[in-house]
């Protein structure tokens, strides 16, 4: 059996059948790698790495341009305030706001050097990948982490990618893992059953294994694989249950990481596929308009020492094993432990040990899936907001680049800005309320009229909501400019008929969305901080019937704080202006978690022509002929061809 071990078949050592406890297992033979634990502290600097040429201008370009921004942003509420000298609330207004302007313009910036880059040079980059990548020199590892999830979805995702590289002829070059983390009896038994089915079809070899033990959840369940057969792989790329990969794209990985020895990481971009709710459909629409010049944006400043997302990424093994033991956070959950947000982390370790951590916006071919409404999208996050959180004691362990320190700090703000604007907004309520608004009579044609004039320091709040929205949307419409100025992205999405709706759409559902995630996120804060862990709940990736009451529970606190600006608007009507788009949405959250989990809405909305993708359209860009690797055999031939280890 090709070196495998079947103790579900009760198979011995040799060959004979035992009467053996079934377990489960279909390996091969094990191929152990050391992967020694990492502590906080690592004495010297990061050894360094290929970069790009010019990085340290793009660098220079991208903070000017930053605090650039951020000064403009903050010199007119400052020289407003200045007026009548600050008080002890201004200043904390001006704190908060700039807390929250300098992430949001280098997000704007980011997002504008992705646009000209793209205009400028195309989808080309760092790795400059060919039309046809060479054939592989050693066989990749393909790991397929699952926890309690439909078996029968995920071996489908898998079958599609076994299929994509047997119809380039490449399938001998990848062998598949299923690594189940799964503690419920029937979701192993489906795993377990569809594994049988589908290896029986697969071009590709396909093993199978569960762990007795969840530790470490799935940092822990890589890092199994890894001591025991990470020797027999130089590479392994990394999925969820929800992912997709083209062969075409996993052959351009491997090329790449063949062709640099010193690279330890490639991300790519995962555009969002099979969407059936209106909230799955927002995502989809928004990040396959947006995420390239968002990827092209981050891959050009952060070079070498780019963002992980834990998934749809190629990882060289020995790199891995010699930098990502992960620590035990001391102290006791939610801050302490088990790392949970493993992904910067595991960046940040690579590239400490002189490995380089790309991102790519430059492969299509990358998918995933979304949550299926609002409810379950916050669930995930919640476990994402506590690993995030524990990054706050990573910051400043000894040996870490600079560049992975700030990329941490992006995933800490991207939690801590919503009680930022949170706190925000009450304190320019306050300050409003400190002050009354002035009355001014105004002739008509038929008399006088009284009126409220606006107040200087109101003006204020006006600005620095208009422009915190401005910088947040900045990004989406130069996503839509391109595609809408690029003849063939714009096909691709159907025409400009397709993607103006699509594109006012979803900034109203961004906008609709925006409150109802600062009071959620601010929530997870206080629950994290007050000592309270996440758990390890299996990821809801289906859409359910979710009732009314249901929703209100979920978004009680949502709710109560629509409640308490709504009251506040009562006594000074002036601002509704500002407030309204905060108010309507947080009062409105149940039935907007509730609408958007509906497949119904979700597939009128494509019947009417809103939010379409090229791929639903099926007018994906392809090239002009077919991309097939050079010289690779059939999987026969090529499965005692490649080396078991690099």
């Amino acid at each position: 059996m090709d070196g495998l071990r079947s103790r579900e078949f009760g198979a011995s050592a040799d060959g004979a059948w035992t009467s053996e406890a079934p377990a489960r297992v279909w390996l091969p033979a094990e191929a152990p790698l050391d992967m020694p634990r990492h502590g906080l502290a690592e004495d010297g600097a990061p050894p360094p790495v290929p970069r790009p040429r010019g990085l340290a201008l793009r660098r220079t370009v991208m903070l000017t341009a930053t605090l650039g921004l951020s000064l403009l942003a903050f010199l007119t509420p400052a020289r407003v305030y200045a007026e009548d000298g600050f008080t002890a609330l201004e200043i904390i207004a001006l704190c908060l706001f700039s807390a929250l302007i300098i992430p949001l313009s280098g997000w704007f910036c980011s997002a504008f050097a992705g646009l000209v880059l793209q205009i400028v040079r195309g989808d080309r980059d760092h790795f400059e990948f060919p039309e046809r990548p060479r054939r592989p020199q050693v066989r990749t590892a393909l790991l397929m982490p699952l926890y309690n999830e439909d078996a029968g979805a995920a071996f489908a995702r898998l079958a599609r990618i076994d299929q994509g590289l047997r119809d380039l002829d490449a399938a001998g070059a990848f062998d598949l893992f299923i690594l189940s983390d799964s503690t419920c009896p029937e979701a192993a038994e489906a795993e377990w059953a569809a594994f049988h089915s589908f290896r029986l079809s697969a071009a590709c070899r396909t093993f199978y294994r569960r762990r007795e033990t969840n530790t470490e959840r799935k940092a822990g369940n890589i890092a199994d694989w890894v001591r025991r057969f990470g020797g027999a792989y130089p590479h392994m790329v990394i999925l969820d249950a929800d992912s997709l990969m083209s062969g075409d794209t996993l052959l351009h990985l491997v090329d790449a990481m063949e062709r640099n020895p010193r690279a330890g990481l490639i991300q790519t971009a995962p555009a969002i596929i099979n969407a059936e709710t209106l909230y799955q459909r927002v995502q989809q629409f928004g990040v396959r308009l947006y995420g390239r010049v968002a990827a092209t944006g981050l891959a050009w400043w952060t070079g070498p020492e780019s963002a992980y997302f834990g998934h749809n990424a190629i990882v060289r093994v020995r790199a891995f094993a010699e930098s990502c033991g992960l620590p035990v956070l001391p102290g006791r959950k939610p801050l302490g432990g088990h790392v949970m947000s493993h992904d910067s982390v595991e960046a940040a370790y690579l590239r400490r040990q002189g490995w380089s951590v790309h991102m790519t916006g430059a492969l299509p071919g990358s998918y995933e899936e979304a949550p299926p409404g609002l409810q379950a999208f916050l669930a995930r996050d919640r476990r994402w907001c506590q690993g995030n959180m524990q990054h706050i004691r990573l910051l400043t362990a000894a040996g870490l680049h600079p560049m992975s320190r700030l990329q941490m700090l992006i995933g800490v703000m991207a939690y801590l800005a919503s009680p930022l604007w949170f706190l925000a907004l009450l304190t320019g309520l306050i300050i409003q309320f400190q002050t009354e608004p002035r009355l001014l009579e105004i002739s008509t044609l038929h008399g006088w009229r009284t009126i409220v004039e606006p107040r200087q320091d109101g003006l204020v709040v006006i600005w620095m909501a208009a422009l915190s929205w401005f910088l947040l949307f900045g990004p989406k419409l130069f996503g839509s400019l391109l595609a809408l100025g690029r003849r063939r992205d714009r096909e691709a999405f159907g025409g400009a008929g397709f993607i103006l709706p699509g594109v006012a759409l979803e900034m109203v559902m961004s906008m609709v969305m925006a409150p109802i995630m600062m009071v959620s996120h601010t929530r997870m804060l206080i629950e994290i901080f007050s000592g309270r862990d996440s758990g390890w709940r299996p990821q809801q990736r289906e859409a359910g019937r979710m009732r009314w009451s249901e929703a209100f529970a979920a978004h009680a606190w949502e709710v109560r704080a629509g409640v308490v600006f709504a009251a506040a608007l009562l006594a000074r009507p002036d601002l509704t202006l500002v407030f309204l788009p905060i108010v309507l949405p947080l009062l409105a959250a149940p039935a907007i978690s509730l609408l958007g989990s509906r497949t119904t809405i979700g597939a009128a909305a494509r019947r009417a022509g809103f939010l379409l993708t090229p791929e639903e359209l099926d007018l994906v860009p392809r090239p002009a002929r077919e991309r097939r690797p050079v010289s690779v055999p059939s999987p026969a031939g090529l499965a005692g061809a490649l080396p078991e280890a690099a």
